[in-house]
């Protein structure tokens, strides 16, 4: 198995059938799990000196702290609908109780006071169209530049069999602004149904990283550095999560010089 893919597990004791943290991954910045809650199921969570973001990929869910109580989702899958999410600031203590079946995932990185704990209404999930052709996908953005936060990105992407997504190959592993942006990533990938499989690369110009994998229905890979693109399956609709994170909270790439011609 790659060291950059992993892959979902039947639910432990505390519902978690995903779990990243930096130490795993040989990283700094991002940690991430994904929940999946029977109705009723509650779970409490507290990350000192780190924010987080809890995105509902299917069912719905309240949230509760010292901030406040929001019932959040509406999507029965990642595929229904734009995303319900919730912003938690670094040290609150927060619980999350299921109120249908649902599955959670939760993005954490470093962070300082600042940003007020929130609720995430679909609405506010701006929509972008990029690429056309084959390699158009339609992202929802959650938790970009364009919302107060201290070093998350979140973001989502639906790409339809067929299609290349996170294409051209681009990269953000350092820190030389206003050019490229330090960040590390992962990609928590859904297929429709279940079923099918989609295909991710992630390599560096001089190769010494250059994995592709291919990743099914609940599988995690883990973006550390270099250039990286996703390409679905024919016949089967891929759903994938970003979390990002890094020294500097600014999504800026570079793209693959050998294929930087498509984007023209």
């Amino acid at each position: 198995m790659s060291g950059l893919r992993l892959a979902s597990v039947v639910a432990d004791g505390g519902h978690r059938t995903l779990e990243v943290t930096p130490e795993g991954a040989g990283w700094q910045y991002v940690g991430f799990e994904v929940l999946r809650l029977p109705l009723g199921a509650h779970v409490e969570r507290v990350y000192p000196g780190r924010e987080a973001c809890v995105v509902v990929l299917g069912g719905s869910c309240e949230i509760g702290s010292a901030a406040g109580r929001w019932r959040i989702g509406e999507r029965p899958t990642p595929f229904d609908g734009p995303p319900a999410a919730a912003y938690l600031p670094p040290g609150l203590a927060f619980e999350i109780t299921a109120r249908d079946d649902a599955e959670v995932a939760i993005g954490t990185a470093p962070g300082e006071p600042g940003a007020t704990a929130r609720a995430l209404a679909p609405e506010e999930a701006r929509l972008e169209v990029r690429g056309s052709g084959a390699m158009e996908r339609r992202i929802h953005h959650i938790l970009m530049e364009d919302q107060p936060a201290s070093s998350l990105l979140v973001t989502e992407v639906l790409t339809p069999g067929g299609h290349w997504s996170s294409y051209p190959p681009h990269k953000h592993d350092r820190d030389d602004p206003p050019r490229e942006s330090a960040l590390e990533e992962i990609y928590y990938h859904r297929l429709r149904d279940g079923h099918g499989f989609a295909i991710q690369r992630v390599y560096t110009e001089d190769r010494s990283l250059d994995e592709t994998v291919a990743v099914r229905d609940g599988d995690l890979v883990l973006v550390p550095r270099g250039y990286h693109m996703v390409s679905a399956a024919p016949g089967y609709d891929l759903y994938y999560l970003n979390v990002m994170a890094g020294p500097r909270r600014e999504w800026q790439v570079t793209f693959d010089a050998d294929h930087d011609w498509l984007r023209r």
